[in-house]
Formats: C-alpha cells, structure tokens, sequence
C-alpha cells in the first residue's frame, strides 16, 4: 500500500497502468479510479488586463476573512461563493458583484426544511442523469433572504462583468471606470488531474473524457468525485459512494478490457 505519495504521472502500456509518485515510488495496476474529484484547481478566468493589474487578486479558494475595510473590492462571479464573499465585505468595504449573468437564487429551507433535505427525501439527487445535463451558466445561489436582500440594498453593487483592468482601473460596459484596490475571484474549480499523462484521457481544459465516471478512452481508467459525474450529488458526500459502487463494479467486471461505458 502506498499513502501519503503525490501521483506524477500515471501512464498505461499493454493494458497495464504505472504510477510514479513524487516520492520516486513507481507500480502498476490493471485498473486506476481517479478520486481526486472535480474541484482540485481553481480556476482564474482570463479577464483582459487581469495579469496587469496593480491591485491584490484573490482566488475564493484563498479568501479567509473580510480584511479589506474601507477599500474597493470586486468580486467576480453570481454563485454561491461569490454572493456570500461579496455580502460579507460589504458590511466593511464597497464591493461591487461583476458576473456575466443575473444572480439566481433559491430557497434554502422551502416548508422549513434544508433544501438538501428535500434532495435527498424526493430522490431527486439519486437519479443517475446527471451525465445527460448540461451544466448551467450559474448555479442558483441558496438563500434564506438575506443574501437577495443585500444585493437589493446594493450592498454588494451587482454589475454586469468589467470590460477590461488596466492599472488600478476597471472599466465598465457603460464606459464609467471604477478605481479598485482588489478582486476577488469566486469563478469556481477545475479537476486536477495533470498525473494523466496519456494522450487524449483528458481535454485540453483539464476535464476527463468519460461516460458516468468510466474513460471513453482508456479501458480500466475510472473517476470518482466529478460534478455531474452520475447524478447532481455525485460531487457531494450524498452521491459520491453511489458512483464509486457503481465504478468499482464496472471497473471489476471479468473481462474490464472489453467494457464500453455506453453499456
């Protein structure tokens, strides 16, 4: 058993997989299950003037508490992340939601009830369709009011996104400008999967070519933990069991060499 060890690269030759870790271990597997999920990376949009700007950038994925009192702040994005960092630096600082698109909510607790809850008890997150969707723009921000009414107090601001950063400078598509000391990128995650080194497993965006968590590639190569992978919990600890039955009884079947995801 190797734990606590880094995949470098994981390759594959004669139906066989070698992993070579970052301690210098190296061993093969006839089957490898990918688990490191689908939120590894952050992802950093490419905004014009971005690598230029004089002001401090700040993934979500690093933002920790609202030290920027007294300072102008955009956030970027309209998801969950986004609308709960924006509102709370609103209350020290003068914030300004950008994103592409509206910001939707949700009700948090509909019938006094977690809206999870009713996930779960309806069985609507089990239903393995998740692959059959098309991911929307935003995800719907869940809320209990409070989050709606601080955007309809405009604090934070919510603005359709900046045309470009140049200095300290954002400019508006309504040709204002606004002098901001930082941004905030609540623009969400990419898998990491870099150690999958073998051509055409993964898509020149870094996301796995696969059909329910099984490669449409790679024979014996299996994922657990992606978005959508199954079903609308299959990237939460709800759904993340499910799929990795399911993965391990395909991936385990007699002859793994002549699976086909589509069956």
């Amino acid at each position: 058993m190797h734990v606590n060890e880094r995949a470098d690269t994981v390759t594959t030759s004669e139906g066989q997989f070698t992993v070579r870790t970052d301690s210098g271990s190296v061993f093969t597997a006839p089957r490898i299950i990918a688990a490191t999920g689908g939120f590894g990376t952050p992802h950093s949009p490419a905004l014009k003037g971005l690598d230029a700007f004089t002001g401090t950038v700040v993934h979500a994925a690093d933002y920790r508490e609202p030290t920027y009192m007294g300072q102008s702040v955009i956030v970027v994005g309209a998801g969950n992340s986004a609308v709960q960092i924006a509102a709370e630096l609103a209350e020290s600082a003068n914030v300004i939601l950008a994103s592409r698109h509206p910001v939707k909510f949700a009700p948090q607790r509909p019938l006094r009830r977690d809206m999870h809850f009713w996930f779960k008890y309806t069985g609507i997150d089990t239903l393995p369709i998740g692959h059959l969707l098309s991911r929307p723009p935003t995800s719907p921000v869940f809320d209990t009011g409070r989050y709606r009414a601080a955007l309809t107090a405009d604090a934070p601001q919510r603005r359709a996104m900046f045309t470009k950063l140049e200095g300290n400078q954002a400019f508006w598509p309504n040709d204002t400008t606004t002098t901001v000391d930082a941004v905030i990128l609540a623009t969400g995650y990419n898998p990491n999967l870099d150690y999958l080194t073998e051509p055409g497993a993964i898509t020149d965006t870094g996301h796995p070519r696969h059909r329910k968590g099984l490669s449409t590639t790679h024979p014996g190569l299996g994922y657990v933990g992606l978005e959508w992978q199954r079903s609308l919990s299959s990237a939460s600890l709800r759904g993340v069991g499910r799929d990795a039955h399911y993965v391990i009884r395909r991936l385990t079947t007699a002859d793994a060499s002549r699976l086909h995801p589509t069956e």
